[in-house]
């Protein structure tokens, strides 16, 4: 896909045009639509034992919107609204499930549009629009390539194991953006494939999500397993990293194989380094500026243990920053892809409705009840994961640890663990995860795309982390 036009005199911004957006890419599938709604129906034909009415409205709203996401019946940001849309009516009338006299519960249901990932998701979009409009981005690209090589296959081994890297220790969706400042300029250069650009994005997206599962501190769900365990079997930094690291290290190796086969290329790239010509003295400024802002995120980001300030709070910063100071105008302000963002809010909202109407522990009971602790701990995080593929990750853990807990109290660490570790390897749908919605939101990345190495992860992942923290407890 071609990008915008670069002046390539010294010092000039760069312009930021609004990403193709997917919607127009992708063709709409009518018929995913009618299948979507009798597929939506078995949350109200057969009778459920123990499952409430507003469970099944909940249920409705979880199975229609896996079925529209999954098919691309609806443009995905559409299905978002229309999440919201259902719980609110559904879940939120004043009269009905939810009143217990409270006539302003249906805010739950929209209150996710500000919800402190969401923040951290613009935070993550505004560094990119930044870092492109200073030039920064290209800058840095070059910097880190002349390093490791121009050939594609390296080019994609170096940007996956950054990535895999920085979310250890950092927010995967803030790995992610801060990846593809460096990546979508390269999706430009001469004698790139057109298969490359989207590679480079799926490999940083794919070993951002796997990352997280190397540390204690790598994602939410492995600290609410910590915190689960904390009183009973407690496991400390090391510890983790021998449950985490190993299968994570597994699953990023088979997804940069599969995405370094095909048709992406092995020609060595040339940076255009015409764009890259010493800038002018305010054109220094401006990189200079963004780069102090870019780093210093990034250290407060990967250093919150030390100093308490959660990875929101800090987010906010560079927001304020970089609009305040015109490294962000309002031309790259309207650029963001707020469908994107509207995509990851139906997600949130619909691991509210889940978890405030007892749908999850419903669906953990039903389906583990019974099991010895390693069949419980197989069923619970495969479950886990197939919610993480349409709700946040955090949401789906802690919606299902509390009752794998209790199913698995024999051994709860294989449990506990598995679970926390299930949810880093859904990432079938651009909603399963921020960083899929982020490299989703610039158009060189398909919801096939992501279906096809999402689904051989998962099918992967899924059982080895079981396996693999079983053998260890």
């Amino acid at each position: 896909m071609p990008g915008p036009e670069i002046d390539h005199r010294p010092g000039a911004p760069v312009p930021v045009e609004p990403a193709a957006s997917p919607v127009d890419i992708e063709p709409r599938r009518p018929l995913g639509l009618i299948l979507a709604l009798p597929m939506a129906a078995l949350a109200y034909l057969p009778q459920y034992a123990e499952l409430t009415q507003p469970g099944r409205h909940a249920l409705f709203v979880l199975l229609l919107a896996a079925a529209l996401w999954g098919s691309g019946a609806l443009p995905p940001f559409a299905v978002s609204l229309l999440v919201i849309a259902l719980q609110v009516a559904l879940l939120g009338d004043p009269a009905g499930a939810f009143a217990a006299g409270d006539s302003r519960r249906w805010e739950m249901f929209v209150a996710p549009w500000a919800s402190p990932v969401m923040w951290l998701f613009l935070a993550g979009l505004i560094l990119a629009a930044a870092a492109a409009r200073s030039g920064l981005d290209r800058r840095l690209a070059v910097a880190v390539l002349d390093l490791v090589g121009y050939t594609p296959r390296r080019i994609l081994f170096s940007v996956m194991a950054v990535a895999f890297v920085l979310s250890m220790f950092m927010s995967n969706t803030a790995a992610t953006a801060l990846m593809m400042a460096i990546v979508v300029p390269m999706t430009h250069w001469p004698q790139a494939s057109p298969a490359l650009g989207g590679r480079l994005l799926l490999g940083v997206a794919v070993a951002a999500n796997i990352g997280g599962m190397g540390t204690v501190i790598g994602t939410p769900p492995n600290a609410l397993a910590a915190a689960a365990l904390a009183s009973i079997a407690p496991v400390d930094y090391l510890r983790w990293l021998s449950f985490g690291l190993p299968p994570a290290l597994l699953l990023v190796s088979v997804a940069y194989w599969t995405l370094a086969g095909g048709d992406i290329g092995t020609s060595p790239l040339e940076p255009p380094r015409r764009s890259l010509a010493v800038p002018t003295p305010a054109g220094r400024r401006e990189q200079r500026l963004v780069a102090a802002v870019f780093v210093g995120t990034l250290l407060v980001w990967m250093t919150e243990r030390l100093h308490g300030v959660p990875t929101t709070v800090v987010a906010v910063m560079p927001i304020a920053i970089l609009a305040v100071t015109g490294m962000v105008g309002e031309r790259e302000f309207r650029a963001l892809p707020w469908d994107v963002l509207v995509l990851v809010a139906g997600g949130l909202s619909l691991g509210v409705g889940v978890s405030e109407t007892g749908l999850g522990e419903w669906l953990v009971g039903g389906l583990a009840s019974g099991l010895s602790p390693l069949a419980a701990a197989a069923v619970v995080a495969a479950l886990t994961a197939g919610l993480s593929n349409v709700m946040s990750n955090t949401a789906a853990a802690a919606i299902v640890m509390p009752m794998a807990q209790v199913l698995g109290a024999d051994a709860p660490t294989l449990v506990a663990v598995s679970v926390a570790l299930a949810t880093s390897t859904a990432m079938c749908l651009p909603v399963s995860t921020p960083p899929n919605a982020l490299v989703y939101s610039t158009g060189l990345v398909t919801r096939h795309d992501l279906f096809r190495i999402g689904v051989r992860l998962g099918l992967i992942g899924t059982p080895l982390v079981v396996a693999w923290v079983w053998a260890l407890s």
